[in-house]
């Protein structure tokens, strides 16, 4: 991607013209961050960028970032308004100056009373859901985007490392949690890329459990943590279910089923192959073994500024995967009360394979704590 802001913008000018609507707007968020290579706070008060098909960007700015914003070097119109006032004037002058009858806006990302404040300001205007489109221009990574998210999975694992150095029988989760998340921020993590998940035992069963403070982990226990750094916007996103002082015959027989659907979906990817032959081919893996009633999810996702993004990597979806994308190779099985296994690694395609970003040991690691 250039470092040119009107050539960043012009991608978004070219999704316009794509979906048959005037112009995209865009609000705080991945695709905001993409396009002005700065970050800014989703909050309470208004904030967006408006690029038409053809013609010059406007924007509609708080006046208190009015100093963050001079940093963008956006030379289009721009509308601040002030907490004293209100932002109702701001958008009717940005509407004004626009002249637009349809706008395509992020459907996952808009929150209802910006779209409000843009009926109220023109109430016959147009507005459609271009969230596929938009964060699309995402999906293809540049040099520079893999740079970051490469550093981001390097201070992870580093992290791991250290976490799983320290690790004690009779420590709660939440104690192994908290460490792992400083390790994150003393290897170098600008933030973290989701709240980890860090859980032992039964509740490895449950993909989004929370780690408890009254679990105290104890030998036999599986341990799952599925954890990222953040570093320059960029998120890692990182599973490894390990075992604690010794591991069952049930654990390793499942343990080696999950690596083996992992290693199945990297076989498999390769630029043009689709979502669905990804999926297809890890979760017959699973549904071939013992254990195919513990399958609770699909393979992955697309990973980037956004912890989850597209593509999405499920039957179904047909989309072929362009080189450049990242996406999250993540087969798991689950026996809920009991244990589960979840291995996850983030994969980059290349038009002749794939590069595996995580590094971090996949064989079956028995901790001795």
């Amino acid at each position: 991607m250039s470092n040119s802001l009107s050539d960043r913008l012009s991608g978004y000018a070219r999704v316009a013209s794509d979906l048959g609507v005037d112009a995209v707007a865009l609000v705080p968020g991945p695709n905001f961050a993409r396009a002005l290579e700065h970050n800014f706070m989703s909050h309470e008060r208004p904030f967006l960028i408006v690029i038409p098909a053809h013609g010059p960007a406007a924007a509609l700015v708080p006046n208190l970032e009015l100093g963050s914003w001079a940093g963008v070097g956006f030379d289009g119109a721009v509308f601040d308004w002030r907490d004293q006032t209100g932002y109702g004037d701001a958008f009717a002058q940005l509407m004004a100056h626009l002249n637009i009858s349809s706008v395509a806006v992020e459907g996952q990302v808009m929150r209802v009373f910006v779209h409000h404040a843009l009926i109220a300001a023109q109430p016959t205007l147009k507005i459609i859901d271009g969230e596929r489109e938009i964060s699309g221009l995402r999906m293809i990574k540049t040099s520079a985007d893999i740079a970051a998210m490469q550093e981001a999975i390097d201070i992870s694992e580093r992290a791991l490392h250290r976490t799983l150095a320290s690790i004690k029988l009779g420590q709660s989760e939440k104690q192994i949690e908290q460490t792992l998340i400083k390790f994150l921020f003393d290897e170098g993590a600008d933030d973290l890329a989701f709240s980890p998940i860090v859980v032992a035992g039964d509740a490895t069963a449950m993909p989004h459990a929370h780690a408890r403070s009254d679990y105290m982990v104890k030998a036999g226990d599986a341990m799952l943590f599925d954890f990222g750094a953040r570093k320059n916007g960029f998120a890692a996103d990182i599973t490894r279910t390990v075992f604690l002082d010794h591991v069952s015959d049930e654990g390793r027989a499942v343990y080696e089923t999950v690596l083996a659907a992992n290693m199945a979906g990297l076989a498999m990817t390769r630029a043009g192959v689709t979502a669905h032959e990804i999926d297809d081919v890890v979760t017959s893996v699973l549904e071939a073994s013992p254990y195919a009633e513990r399958i609770r999810t699909k393979t992955g996702h697309g990973l980037g500024r956004d912890v989850h993004e597209a593509p999405y990597i499920m039957r179904g979806n047909h989309m072929p995967l362009p080189a450049g994308t990242v996406y999250t190779n993540e087969p798991g099985l689950y026996d809920i009360g009991n244990f589960g296994v979840r291995i996850e690694d983030d994969v980059l395609i290349t038009q002749d394979g794939c590069e595996t970003l995580t590094r971090f040991p996949k064989e079956l690691m028995v901790i001795s704590c």
